[in-house]
């Protein structure tokens, strides 16, 4: 190899992990994940997301209007290349859905996205530890980089993502067109090498030990992730 020209590292005994299977299930202390089923959650979500217009601001699908045609949109996801999960929390019931798309085992690279979460679980540990026990199927199957993409305007979104410890890797500018409008992308990921550190700073954020009597945070998981993440937004 000519020394002018570098080359990346050789990936050693590299094996493409599996695609996350349609029965996957996550059992966590606050939530369950499981694959998402017209029959068994779209009713269920509809009314949790009822009077929220706003959830779809920045989704490439809804408002729904109605609860058939959020019924019949669920039906038309669940079998297909995205793998859509319903979050069901252990005292509210099913509040939210996530999913991982843009999975390319062959690359290691594997996308969560399609976040909509119901008002009952924002802002609660049920969802951070959802989002958790995503990511760490994820790296654990084998998966080298773990990516999370959002409209660049939906500040929400890319507070998220750092807090996770996601790191910051620009935006893609008109990059789509997403219900008649111009979407510039905010991309982030965390790759395996993140995931030892980030692993610990979730397992000590979710410790019960870190709340107090009335609930609140003793740390906060965005002070345990920063010093992992690679760059931060500038945003923000």
């Amino acid at each position: 190899m000519s020394q002018d020209r570098p080359q990346g590292p050789l990936v050693e005994n590299w094996q493409p992990p599996v695609a996350p299977p349609r029965d996957l299930l996550l059992e966590g202390h606050h939530v369950r994940l499981v694959p998402l089923k017209a029959e068994a959650h779209a009713a269920l979500l509809f009314n949790a997301y009822a009077d929220q217009d706003w959830l779809w601001d920045y989704m490439p699908v809804g408002p729904f209007h109605s609860a058939s045609q959020y019924h019949r949109w669920v039906r038309s996801v669940e079998d297909g290349p995205v793998r859509f999960m319903a979050i069901e929390d252990r005292q509210k019931g099913v509040v939210g859905v996530a999913s991982y798309l843009n999975i390319v085992p062959e690359m290691g690279s594997v996308e969560v996205g399609n976040i909509a979460f119901a008002p009952a679980l924002q802002g609660t540990v049920a969802a951070t530890e959802a989002m958790v026990l995503m990511m760490n199927w994820a790296f654990e199957a084998g998966y080298r980089r773990y990516e999370w993409k959002c409209n660049a305007l939906n500040i929400p979104s890319r507070r998220a993502a750092q807090r996770l410890g996601f790191s910051y890797e620009g935006v893609f500018r008109q990059h789509m067109v997403v219900k008649g409008r111009n979407r510039d992308t905010a991309w982030f990921a965390i790759t395996d090498s993140d995931w030892p550190a980030l692993k610990e700073a979730y397992a000590v954020w979710l410790n019960p030990a870190n709340f107090d009597a009335a609930g609140q945070q003793r740390e906060r998981l965005s002070d345990l992730t920063r010093l992992v993440r690679v760059s931060s937004d500038p945003e923000l």
